[in-house]
């Protein structure tokens, strides 16, 4: 079988702990192009893999070298790349969050049914096997009727991790359009909605910029959610948890509580009304961190959909759902109201 000619659009981060080496380390795969306005880094890039530099992504995805492109590039960007790639005849695997606005979003899925090309979308939360269990629990029935919820995912900000650190434009309102709710917290809302198996229909938010002086965009967010059958929570979103980064969800049930990735051993703990606890060892979540580093499962996903011709895990639709929730927060915090999810 022919493998699959790959172009990575933006060398930053994200590209250089997840997509560029899942792609290489992937046999149906053959990375041929790296695209970044940073002449320098895209070179170095190219080197690197032994593929073709570009500085225009234009160029890339109208060159006819490639078949599918990740895009990895700041927020303001995403949907202008996926749209020229998705005409080009491209597939795109698009990062979080997919846009900026419901109506880039839709625009984005739109084009990628026209053009009969696959669009997925990078949440990687979906395939922590911890997640993927707690899933199967509460579809099961083993959790019964899900009361509330609260979940979390902080760290120190993208200055620590970023090519650019304080420089980056994870911090400058123009280019990332959201901070920490659009880096951390659209991970946590396309989770619930994966793990609960239902969509969140109301939000209540506190949106704030209070750790990072340089910063343009939201450092702190806290969200209260409400879900179409009506579970109530929270979510956490911080770019100021700096001494250790906290990714964990615990889901109150009426059978159980399950604790994900709150337990440095046991990445799913489940604790019974009887008394019993099972305690789950299923691997570390994804991470930058020392040792929590392994393959996040997107980069695999999307090729394999490709490949045979199925659809993608994560769809555009999934994508605009979640978004549709920090939409609703920024909404939210600037109205001092309680805002419905438009999606």
């Amino acid at each position: 079988m022919e493998k699959l000619r790959v172009g990575v659009i933006g060398c930053g981060s994200i590209s250089i702990h997840r997509h560029l080496p899942e792609y290489k380390s992937n046999k149906n795969v053959e990375l041929v192009a790296v695209c970044d306005i940073n002449e320098e880094r895209a070179q170095a890039t190219a080197e690197k893999y032994g593929a073709k530099a570009f500085t225009s992504y234009e160029e890339l995805v109208s060159s006819g070298l490639v078949e599918a492109v990740s895009v990895c590039t700041p927020n303001y960007l995403h949907a202008p790349i996926t749209i020229a790639a998705l005409n080009a005849g491209l597939h795109v695997l698009c990062e979080k969050p997919m846009a900026t606005s419901k109506q880039e979003a839709e625009e984005m899925i739109a084009v990628a049914k026209t053009n009969g090309k696959k669009l997925m979308i990078a949440h990687n939360q979906r395939f922590v096997p911890s997640h993927q269990r707690a899933r199967q629990l509460i579809q099961s029935g083993e959790v019964g009727k899900i009361y509330s919820f609260r979940t979390a995912f902080g760290h120190g900000g993208p200055e620590g991790w970023s090519v650019d650190g304080k420089d980056s434009w994870f911090f400058e309102k123009e280019k990332a359009f959201v901070g920490a709710m659009g880096d951390l917290g659209v991970h946590k809302t396309d989770l619930l909605r994966y793990v609960l198996g239902e969509e969140i229909t109301e939000v209540g938010s506190f949106v704030e910029t209070n750790a990072k002086e340089f910063a343009t965009v939201d450092d702190n967010a806290v969200c209260v959610l409400k879900t179409e059958s009506g579970i109530i929570g929270t979510l956490a979103a911080s770019w100021a948890y700096t001494s250790k980064e906290d990714n964990s969800t615990i889901i109150y049930g009426e059978k159980a509580i399950l604790r994900l990735e709150d337990d440095p051993v046991n990445s799913l703990v489940v604790q019974y009304t009887n008394g019993e606890i099972a305690n789950y060892q299923l691997g570390k979540i994804q991470s930058n961190s020392a040792g929590g580093q392994n393959n996040s499962g997107v980069i695999d996903q999307f090729v394999d959909a490709v490949i045979k011709g199925h659809e993608v895990p994560v769809t555009g639709e999934d994508g605009m759902k979640s978004l549709g929730v920090i939409l609703a927060a920024l909404e939210s915090n600037e109205s001092k109201q309680i805002v419905r999810v438009r999606v």
